[in-house]
């Protein structure tokens, strides 16, 4: 057997980090380097592998959904909801950001390398954020489902014993608290409105409840990772108080959008395994970045 020196693995993260630099550059406007925005206690930390794999999740499901969102723009119904949907997408931006810069701190990749960079069984994003926008309905559908979520998830986060994750959640609560306002009202309003919007609604919430579950998923991760990132099954309690309150309050019952003949999905987000939806998605967001490999403006 031919034994092979084992290199340190701070010198391979370095080497990496001067290979993407060189290839991908680090992008910046005028004056302005983009990574002195980033939320974070010390952004000059590195994450542990395990907290790497755990940020990453969180980092990939606010970038699909971002770039879900971003397509509304110019194609809502309202002027107003142009801007809405557009600021809610650049929030998740930057929740996605702070988080990927964070995981790529274990390994010398920047959060454009994680976000252009990878292929898609890279991605461990869950399946609740890779679903097309459907009609105005489903994209209220999904955003309430995922605001309440993320609220039970960051709120919990900001009392993690990681410096930056907590950082990074309690940032992030702030604005998550405006996006579930946002898909309340307009659940309320869609639900109380014409016949025709609240048989939309009711399409919507039977669509995408199924993927549901998979945000609530324990794994061998969490286990390893107690008091540094909450056990998303922890989080169902909370999510469920909320979701059954503004189900009441919109006079729906689960029985409205619930199909005994649909499954749970079996969402294999979190391991690489993704929906149809995924590929395409990434395929128009990363077309840039591999085009013109190093560009900046």
């Amino acid at each position: 057997m031919n034994a092979q020196p084992q290199r340190d693995a701070a010198a391979i993260a370095a080497e990496h980090q001067a290979d993407t630099e060189a290839v991908h550059g680090d992008v910046s406007v005028d004056e302005t380097t983009l990574s002195a925005e980033l939320a974070g206690a010390d952004a000059s930390a590195t994450a542990s592998a395990d907290v790497a794999e755990y940020a990453m999740r969180l980092g990939d499901d606010a970038l699909i959904l971002s770039q879900r969102l971003g397509w509304w723009i110019s194609r809502a119904p309202e002027l107003e909801e142009d801007m809405a949907l557009g600021n809610i997408a650049l929030d998740l931006l930057g929740h996605a950001r702070s988080l990927l810069h964070y995981a790529g701190s274990a390994s010398g990749r920047s959060e454009d390398d994680l976000a252009y960079w990878r292929d898609e069984p890279e991605f461990r994003c869950a399946w609740l954020f890779e679903q097309p926008n459907g009609d105005f309905a489903h994209t209220i559908a999904r955003g309430l489902i995922a605001s309440i979520w993320m609220q039970e998830l960051y709120t919990a986060l900001s009392q993690s014993t990681d410096a930056s994750l907590a950082a990074i959640g309690a940032k992030s609560v702030k604005e998550v608290a405006y996006h579930r306002d946002h898909a309340v009202q307009w659940t309320l309003r869609l639900a109380g409105g014409t016949d025709e919007s609240r048989r939309r609604l009711l399409v919507a919430l039977t669509d995408l409840w199924p993927y549901t579950d998979e945000l609530f998923r324990d794994d061998e991760l969490h286990e390893r990772l107690e008091g540094v990132a909450p056990r998303p099954s922890g989080l169902r309690a909370g999510f469920d108080e909320i979701w059954s309150a503004v189900l009441a309050e919109a006079e729906i019952t689960e029985a409205d959008f619930t199909n005994s003949k649909i499954g749970q999905s079996s969402g294999g987000g979190r391991h690489g395994n993704h929906s149809t939806h995924l590929g395409p998605l990434l395929a128009e967001m990363q077309v840039l970045a591999r085009a013109h490999p190093g560009a900046s403006w």
